[in-house]
């Protein structure tokens, strides 16, 4: 009987251990649990937002990339690590156990939500594709019906939009939507542009700390330059459905709050019953889970540790750590399956690169910090070599090039008219199972 390897995670990091463990494991029963069928390049979801690209060009289809992989659409909700049983919720809503022999964790990461009054009903997030398009849809539907009104308070409140959180995909989202909608205004004739406005709010006195207090001043001037009002150590009080109270006692009408204010790892390390950090998943520098080889994790999710750092260092939740521990755990997992020693992970950061849209962009590889046009160009270039997905590849050149020739097509589609826009309601945060809840499930399959 074949060797059977469940990997849970759709994302870079499963789909390249699955992808890997087809190669070395031609005879294993592989099944990857993934709610939906693609990979997502999530540095990407910004540009989807602001109608740069269109949502095809940020993933990377699973059933394209992954041969003799069974594709599991289902979300994972609860591990019983002692059976080796893992439950899916199908996208059914029915409950499917499945055993395995090894485990891949790689579950991925959500957005972290804190106790500020009304966040959880009337926040909007940029985590998922989903999310990305109902933003589009939100902001571009804020303007058509500031343009229709005849109230000046209501026009106001619609055309004002407020990103929380100074950190890489808060800057991001705000500086590439800040462009489309500046575009989109000069399309509505009763709308005066002076009444478009933007702000970002970061609670440290910097944005992206990572980037250095240069980079992160030159960024403020980009955002500044725009018309985005900058406002540091200030923080997110109190959201309705009309208004955003800020930590200096400002009030600010506006019918859009973006929460961009860090991550979150997947609820379902917190209700394995094994060990967590930070609610991260504890496991070695192979990336097994201490007192269970058979078990391993990775990404965001997984409280790696970060041996070109220090003893005590964990590698931080980026998508390039995420797609370079996948070649080590299938590797791992393969040792472990053979009786073989397995290999510590350790891989020093490049660098980061961050996207302002247009021709602004900010940059530190290899440690050397660049603004302006050169970021640009070492930003998109990075994006287009991390796809490693040839389709992938074409269509977000051929985008950008079409962007950037004015030929983009930023249009409200219509079809999330329906939804909320709750975080919970597009991340699928809900509906994770105890270890006791876990075990009745099994004990019924």
């Amino acid at each position: 009987m074949s060797q059977r390897v469940v990997v849970v995670g759709g994302g870079f990091a499963g789909a390249g251990v699955a992808r890997r463990l087809e190669r070395r494991l031609p005879d294993a029963d592989l099944r990857l649990v993934a709610p939906e069928d693609y990979s997502l390049y999530l540095p990407l979801l910004p540009q989807v937002a602001a109608g740069v690209i269109p949502p095809p060009a940020a993933v990377v289809s699973l059933t394209t990339r992954l041969a003799n992989t069974t594709l599991v659409p289902g979300r994972a909700v609860g591990v019983d690590v002692e059976a080796r049983r893992v439950v899916v919720a199908s996208i059914t809503g029915e409950y499917e156990v499945l055993d395995y022999d090894r485990l891949v964790l790689a579950p991925g990461s959500v957005t972290k939500v804190i106790d500020v009054p009304g966040l959880r009903e009337y926040g909007r997030g940029c985590k998922t594709l989903a999310e990305a398009e109902f933003l589009r849809d939100h902001v571009m539907a804020q303007l058509e019906l500031a343009n229709a009104s005849s109230d000046p308070a209501e026009r106001e409140r619609r055309c004002r939009f407020v990103v929380v959180g100074g950190g890489y995909t808060g800057v991001e989202t705000a500086a590439n939507l800040q462009l489309m909608t500046t575009a989109l205004v000069r399309r509505f004739h009763r709308l005066d542009p002076s009444l478009l406005r933007w702000h970002v709010v970061q609670h440290p006195p910097e944005l992206m700390p990572g980037l250095g207090a240069r980079l992160g001043e030159d960024t403020a001037a980009t955002l500044r330059s725009r018309g985005v009002q900058v406002d540091l150590g200030t923080s997110l009080v109190e959201i309705d459905d009309g208004s955003a109270r800020l930590s200096d006692g400002r009030t600010l009408a506006t019918s859009t709050v973006i929460w961009a204010a860090g991550v979150a790892p997947s609820p379902l390390m917190g209700r394995l019953g094994l060990p967590t950090q930070r609610d991260r998943l504890v496991v070695g520098a192979d990336l097994a889970v201490p007192g269970h080889p058979e078990v391993f994790a990775l990404g965001d999710s997984a409280a790696v540790p970060d041996l070109a750092v220090g003893p005590d260092a964990v590698c931080p939740p980026t998508a390039q750590h995420a797609t370079r521990q996948a070649p080590v755990a299938a590797a791992n997992v393969v040792a472990s399956l053979q009786g073989r020693p397995t290999k510590n992970y350790r891989h020093r950061d490049l660098g980061l690169v961050v996207d302002l849209g247009g021709t602004d962009a900010v940059a530190k590889p290899f440690g050397i910090g660049l603004a302006g046009l050169p970021a640009q160009a070492v930003t998109r270039g990075y994006h287009l070599w991390a796809l490693r997905a040839p389709g992938a590849v074409a269509r977000v050149a051929a985008n950008w090039a079409l962007h950037a020739a004015g030929m983009s097509n930023a249009v409200r589609l219509g079809f999330l008219g329906g939804s909320t826009g709750r975080l919970a309601e597009f991340e699928h945060t809900d509906g994770y199972l105890s270890p006791e809840q876990v075990r009745e499930v099994v004990a019924r399959s």
